[in-house]
């Protein structure tokens, strides 16, 4: 097995699937800091490894992937003692897919990095009302995803759960969750609050990011 690095910083949502990815692995890596907010990404290195110059990157004994979703795919597909994470099943697997692809469409880009840029990078306060409403509208389809199951896709944890659990954790700050309203969920975040490692891998960076967002916001109007 060759040496396994992973690039990104805790607040990202995006990098801490890939930490509980990899520790769902037991895999072993060196994880290097990229401050965003300083342009460490745009140096002429870190451009030659990932011209897109986003994190999280995964290298693997000198080749490298970024986008979490693949990053973990390919963890999986290459490590992993089964295939439970990201399971061969034609149907199990489209399932999976789709609360990733959910996942990246609604709640990171519609959501938090539609929240975010224009706080860190536009230097605004406010945040229009619509922005919560979308958020709260996210979790309403997670309730049905979930349902009466006890995880995303099912009975067992994916890596859909991994890439799910870090985006809504960081959006709790901006549209609690109300476990009347929203029992499935509720639940849900509380059995993944309660794997392993899940502090370090993903709650310590949540919270990161839910202080940026309070530090920031002025006004929600």
């Amino acid at each position: 097995m060759g040496k396994l690095v992973l690039y990104g910083l805790e607040p990202s949502p995006p990098v801490r699937t890939c930490k509980m990815t990899l520790d769902a692995l037991q895999l072993q890596y060196e994880f290097k800091l990229v401050n965003l907010l300083a342009g460490e990404n745009k140096t002429k290195e870190f451009k030659l490894k990932n011209p897109q110059h986003t994190v999280p990157m995964l290298e693997d004994d000198g080749k490298t992937i970024w986008e979490s979703h693949a990053i973990c795919a390919y963890l999986v597909r290459k490590y992993a003692k089964d295939d439970a994470l990201y399971p061969k099943d034609f149907y199990k697997r489209a399932v999976v897919d789709q609360r990733l692809h959910f996942e990246s469409a609604l709640l990171f880009q519609n959501c938090i990095r539609n929240i975010a840029l224009p706080l860190f990078f536009r230097d605004e306060t406010e945040v229009p009302r619509s922005k919560i409403d979308a958020i709260y509208e996210a979790y309403d389809f997670l309730e049905a995803f979930i349902g009466a199951e006890l995880y995303l896709c099912g009975a067992s944890v994916t890596i859909a759960d991994f890439s799910v659990i870090s985006s809504v954790s960081s959006l709790v700050g901006l549209a609690p969750i109300d476990p009347k309203r929203y029992p499935g969920l509720s639940a849900w975040l509380a059995r993944m609050a309660g794997r392993p490692n899940y502090q370090s891998n993903n709650g310590n960076g949540a919270q990161m990011l839910i202080d940026m967002f309070n530090a920031k916001i002025t006004k929600i109007v």
